[in-house]
């Protein structure tokens, strides 16, 4: 046993008094960390959990299957692996391209594919060689997903840069999430907000947290 189901306790408490009467979804990132302390948190209630590499995702999202779990992808998705990942995430937090739509359009036919939840992943950097799309594309891509047979536009998603003030960026992605919006008033998601700025994630529309450490503790020597 870990100590996780505690710490995950603890930050439900901490996020109840946070939330202003919000719902919120916990995704608890257990990247390098073992099927076992997935499965403690399980025990412990929980249900949502990412990963961001797919050989780990895959490996324990299916050892996991009879759990009945909801699994988040969260890294970048390579088109040529697309569709194996949208074999068991139910949720994939990186859409990022048209070109990663239509990777994932590709193979079985329609009523053979799942449909996936799907987030538009905007990139709040200067860098475009940062993951994300940049901001004046987000229309157009999440017109390209709410099309898509393969998969459910539900929103957008980000990482807050490094060197900016959380808050500011995620103040900024509140706006590329109220574009979306527009375009359809179902895809409400903002994913945003890690371990060290959740709070500031909260304070601007966050629906979906992505905690790692603070759930987990720190990852296994070697990871």
């Amino acid at each position: 046993m870990t100590d996780a189901p505690a710490r995950l306790a603890a930050f439900l408490e901490d996020l109840e008094q946070a939330r202003q009467a919000r719902d919120v979804t916990v995704v608890v990132v257990t990247k390098f960390h073992p099927a076992e302390l997935v499965r403690e948190l399980a025990e412990a209630g929980h249900r949502d959990f990412g990963e961001n590499r797919h050989p780990e995702a895959r490996d324990k999202a299916l050892g996991l299957a009879q759990l009945g779990l909801t699994w988040h992808f969260l890294g970048q998705l390579q088109r040529k692996k697309a569709r194996q990942v949208a074999a068991y995430a139910d949720v994939l937090h990186s859409i990022d391209s048209i070109e990663l739509v239509e990777a994932l359009e590709g193979g079985e036919s329609p009523h053979e594919r799942p449909v996936r939840d799907a987030l538009v992943q905007v990139n709040l950097t200067d860098d475009p060689g940062r993951g994300g799309i940049d901001p004046a594309r987000v229309e157009a891509l999440a017109e390209r997903v709410a099309a898509s047979p393969a998969l459910r536009l539900r929103g957008v998603m980000a990482v807050a840069p490094l060197d900016e003030e959380p808050g500011r960026a995620f103040e900024r992605l509140a706006t590329h999430a109220e574009r979306v919006r527009r375009l359809d008033a179902s895809a409400d998601w903002i994913s945003a907000g890690m371990s060290a700025d959740w709070r500031e994630a909260l304070q601007h529309g966050a629906t979906h947290l992505r905690i790692g450490t603070a759930i987990t503790g720190n990852r296994p020597a070697g990871g």
